[in-house]
């Protein structure tokens, strides 16, 4: 699978909330390094061993996984030389005794889920080596028993220091009358008398510091001397002990390396085994059934990703079509279907439950392909209609027979009637070489081309005209349209404007009239149109294309459309000897050549007649106010800013 792809599906984002549920490094790692897999046999073994943990979460278990605490710098540090501490101990019998626990735990679920329980059985028993660890090392502290010579040194250590203690407490009485405060304390490891600074000459011995306000000296009297010394040689030799026996169990801790490889790895694969299984139970999620043969039939789908619980869809792909078609409103859940499909298969192929009903299918694919989102970049320069023809091309370099190919919004950014039949090639091209697609589409010419074509199906996202709220529905079967006269007409354009707008649309459709006058007006079959494509002829009429418009046949107010741009514009200023005039765009004035716009409404079917003050149209309101006062009267500092033209 390509990087790009899995991108624009976010399976970024799928990774992450994995990595959540993960409790180890390496059950981390593992979710970092998720890729779907191409081989059926693995994936429906990862499946099936996700499902298995699943059902032991949800029936309430709760497996005692190692937290592999300090077990990382361990592993890496075991055979190097490194002399293990008490501390790096502690971490190794805990996760000894862990292990222990999860054997024991997968051993009697064997006949729940024995995929999972057979990594539990792969473990190693390292009972010996905890009860070595344990024999020497406690609570991070050596045991006095850990051998006999440091039982011996710690006898004696502790029979040295209780004499020192008597003999410093009978010095504490003694000088008493000199001490500004009866308490022994310690200075660089040795233990002093804090002295009254003026009495310093009268107790023996050697200063080791003194207060910060000077007032104070910190004395080792002469006569504890020899004690101390004593103390401090037991001490370098309870040291060494120490050591070696540290340097012993690091060796018996290194007999066991492979064994503790075995069971780091196999804790770091239930771990992330059972992130996953957590996820899919959080998700609502089931294992579908995969195939071989490009065919998808998911049941009551859901994107898992989206902000609010979305409404199931059903969707159906392949059994004797292998291209579909999606038509239907803006906001009406199109590119969410074609996301769901492409997502759901991604996490499918990586071992995921997906969000979808029991008996749901998919199909494994060697690859997925999309084009979702025009990408466009300022850097770059790139226009919508680029963008998307860029991720075409680089599409055609990598689909074959185990490619599923998404793509969304096919011939938009670009003339209607070129970007139609680029799109339609493409698809046929794609079908051609065995790839399953899935397309959306507002063009009735490329829906009547799925009607007609064998291998092809459409299908539509259901709308609601009342309420104008999407249903978020996909009926198969069906095409769709974009219903943009009933959203225009609920959101309060006039019904003459409604009226002519089905008018053009359906002389672009049919070939007849002439768009830019009303029928009642048009005396002669319009000319122009392009022939049929032989090719074609039975799959459907083609696009139109519009008669030219000379520079002189504008008028201000006309109403056009700007096909690079996909947006309507108002005609503000009149061509100038090079042909440019200056459009109004959503308020924004732009000069364009009048070959690369067309009429839409004439000016005279849209305003009340040729006396109509058009500053309406171009003006905001608060120009139309200024302008109104600078006509009645000088008012000072008053200015009207005329807008940039670009």
């Amino acid at each position: 699978m390509r990087e790009q792809a899995m991108n624009k599906l976010e399976f970024d984002r799928v990774i992450e909330l994995v990595k959540g549920y993960a409790g180890t490094y390496l059950g981390v790692r593992h979710a970092e390094g998720l890729k779907p897999l191409t081989n059926r046999a693995v994936i429906e073994r990862r499946l099936s061993e996700t499902i298995e943990a699943a059902r032991l979460l949800a029936k309430g278990g709760h497996p005692p996984l190692p937290s592999l605490e300090g077990m990382e710098s361990l592993m890496t540090l075991l055979g190097t030389g490194y002399v293990m501490s008490e501390q790096d101990f502690g971490f190794l019998a805990q996760f000894a005794r862990s292990c222990e626990q999860l054997r024991q735990y997968m051993a009697s679920k064997r006949g729940d889920a024995p995929v999972v329980a057979a990594y539990g059985s792969a473990m190693h028993d390292l009972k010996p080596l905890r009860e070595a660890i344990e024999a020497c090392v406690d609570r991070g502290r050596i045991v006095d028993t850990a051998s006999s010579e440091l039982h011996k040194i710690r006898k004696k250590l502790r029979a040295a220091e209780e004499k020192l203690q008597k003999r410093l407490e009978a010095m504490l009485s003694r000088y008493s009358d000199i001490l500004q405060e009866r308490v022994v304390s310690q200075r660089n490891g040795r233990y002093v008398l804090p002295v009254k600074k003026e009495y310093r000459k009268r107790l023996p011995g050697t200063v080791q510091g003194e207060s910060s306000s000077g007032q104070t000296v910190f004395v080792e009297p002469s006569e504890s001397a020899g004690l101390q010394y004593e103390l401090s040689e037991l001490r370098a030799e309870e040291t060494r002990e120490e050591s070696r026996i540290l340097a012993l169990l690091t060796g018996e801790a290194e007999s066991y390396a492979h064994e503790l490889g075995v069971n780091v790895e196999a804790v770091g694969h239930y771990d992330f085994l059972f992130a996953k299984a957590k996820w899919g139970l959080s998700i609502g999620g089931s294992s579908p059934e995969l195939n071989d043969v490009g065919f998808i039939d998911l049941r009551q789908a859901r994107h898992p990703l989206l902000p609010v619980t979305p409404v199931p869809l059903d969707i159906r792909l392949g059994d004797g079509y292998r291209a579909l078609l999606v038509t239907g409103p803006n906001t009406g859940g199109k590119t969410v279907s074609l996301k769901t499909v492409g997502l759901l298969t991604l996490m499918a192929q990586s071992g995921l439950l997906v969000p979808a009903a029991e008996g749901s299918k998919l199909g494994v694919f060697r690859t997925v392909e999309v084009d979702i989102g025009d990408g466009q970049s300022l850097d770059s320069s790139l226009s919508t209609f680029s963008s998307h023809l860029r991720n075409v091309i680089d599409i055609l370099a990598h689909a074959g027979s185990s490619t599923l190919v998404l793509l969304d919004e096919l011939a938009t950014g670009t003339d209607p009637g070129e970007g139609v039949g680029l799109s339609i090639a493409v698809l046929e091209e794609l079908y051609r070489r065995g790839s399953t697609l899935m397309a959306t589409t507002h063009f009735n010419e490329i829906k009547e081309y799925a009607r007609v074509t064998d291998g092809f199906r459409n299908a539509r996202m259901a709308f609601d005209e009342e309420t104008l709220s999407p249903l978020y529905r996909l009926d198969m079967g069906e095409a769709g349209n974009s219903y943009a006269f009933v959203i225009a007409a609920k959101l309060g354009i006039g019904p003459s404007i409604i009226d002519r707008a089905r008018t053009i649309a359906e002389a672009l459709k049919g070939g007849g009239a002439n768009p830019q006058v009303p029928k009642r007006e048009a005396e002669q079959p319009r000319a122009g149109y392009r022939p049929k494509d032989q090719r074609y002829a039975n799959r459907g009429p083609r696009p139109a294309k519009p008669e030219t418009v000379r520079p002189g046949d504008w008028s201000v107010g006309d109403v056009v459309f700007v096909p690079y741009l996909r947006k309507p514009g108002v005609v503000y200023r009149l061509a100038d000897e090079k042909g440019d005039l200056i459009v109004q765009v959503q308020k924004e004035k732009l000069k364009i050549n009048h070959k690369r716009i067309r009429k839409y409404i004439d000016k005279k079917h849209l305003y009340p007649g040729d006396d109509y003050d058009m500053s309406i149209v171009f003006d905001t309101v608060e120009n139309r106010k200024k302008r109104h006062l600078m006509g009645k009267r000088h008012v000072e500092g008053l200015s009207i800013e005329k807008p940039e033209e670009k």
